[in-house]
Order: structure tokens, then sequence, then C-alpha cells
């Protein structure tokens, strides 16, 4: 296991080498694994990237992301602008085929998504593409996921196979329980990668409403 000194070396590292960030006015403090990121930074989508970039580094188990928002409203889009983008970005995005999405932005730059689709992974990437739209001060996901009745055995045995086709070493130490239309997954996982592939899986399956992350690292 890295040290706490060394964790924070490698987390600034990251933050450095990623030319879409500005690390200059962020900061980093490391403690058993679990890393805090302060700071100031103009836009959502960017302190989405601090976190993703933080969380690729082997040995960080979570992250306390407290880096503050303060764009400039003076020279920003108006909510207006702002709902303009966010419906063309949910119409051409390629990933969601849902039509049933409904955003309101607010509060300069406050946006909330509303509607349904059909998996997690669906209402996962509308977040997604909201959040890189520059202006963008947060996100409120109440899409709800509607799919057609699935049996837990169904369910259980559609996420296991995907598991063992993307994530094949996580398969076998990683264990899927299935309660009504909730997911809970529990095991072992090597990297933030491999975490990510077991939970991809789990949240692009049709049924899935709720996905329970026990997943440790090791």
């Amino acid at each position: 296991m890295k040290s706490d000194e060394q964790l924070k070396h490698d987390v600034q590292a990251e933050l450095a080498w990623d030319t879409q960030i500005d690390d200059t006015a962020i900061g980093v403090a490391t403690h058993h694994g679990v890393v805090t990121l302060t700071g100031t930074v103009p836009c959502w989508a960017a302190k989405h990237a601090i976190e993703e970039a933080a969380y690729r580094v082997h040995g960080v188990s979570s992250i306390a992301n407290e880096i503050d928002i303060k764009p400039s409203w003076e020279s920003g889009p108006t909510d207006s602008d702002l709902a303009e983008q966010v419906h063309l970005a949910l119409s051409w995005d390629p990933f969601i085929r849902s039509g049933r999405i409904r955003a309101t932005v607010s509060d300069h730059g406050a946006v909330t998504l509303a509607g349904a689709v059909a998996t997690l992974r669906e209402r996962d990437e509308a977040e997604r593409v909201i959040r890189g739209i520059s202006g963008v001060r947060n996100v409120t996901n109440d899409i709800a996921i509607e799919a057609p009745p699935v049996t837990e055995t169904t369910l259980r045995d559609t996420i296991q196979q995907a598991l063992s086709r993307h994530a094949a070493r996580a398969a076998s130490h990683v264990t899927v329980a299935v309660d009504g239309d909730t997911v809970v997954l529990e095991g072992t996982v090597g990297s933030w990668l491999e975490r990510r592939a077991v939970l991809g899986a789990a949240r692009g399956t049709p049924g899935v409403k709720r996905v329970e992350d026990h997943l440790l690292f090791v």
C-alpha cells in the first residue's frame, strides 16, 4: 500500500499531466487512501475532470471533492442560452435513445433533468453530456428508469455474463445479488478501471434501477 505522501505526489502528478486540467489552484490531501480535493474552478465539468483524474491513480480508494465552482456569470451564457444548448446536446448524443428526457435550467446554470430512460447507463450519459456544457454549475438528475419487468434470475445472469465479457478477472472475485430491481455488488477489484467496468455491466442492464457498490480495492 502506498504511503499518504506517495499517494499525494502521484495524484498531483496526474493532475499536472492531464492537459484538460488547470491544477494551479487545486489542493490535494491524503489519508489512508482517501483523497481530499480543494480549490476553485470555473465550471462543473472542470470539477468532475479533476475527480476522474484522481480516481485514475492506483491506491485511491475514495475521494472527498470539496472543490468550489466560481463561474464568471457576467460573461457567461444566460439560462435561456444554456437551455437551448442542453436540448441540442441531448438530441445529438448517439448514446441517448430516449426522447422523453426533459431539462430545466434556472439560478444561473443549475440544470434539472427529468423524464425516463431504459437503463442507468443512459441516465448517467444524459448527466455526463450536460456537465460538459460551459456555464453549467450543477446537475440534478431526476430521470426515472422505466423498463419491462425482468426476473431476478435473469437480471443476475445477464450481469454476470456482461462481467465475463468486460472484466474477466473481476468476474471471479465479484458476487452479484439481486433484490427486486436493486443490484448489490460485493467482492474485490484491482483498479479503478476494473471497478468502473463492473459497475458499467450492472448499470447498463435493462431493469436495474439501483446499484449498491460494496466493492473493495486490493
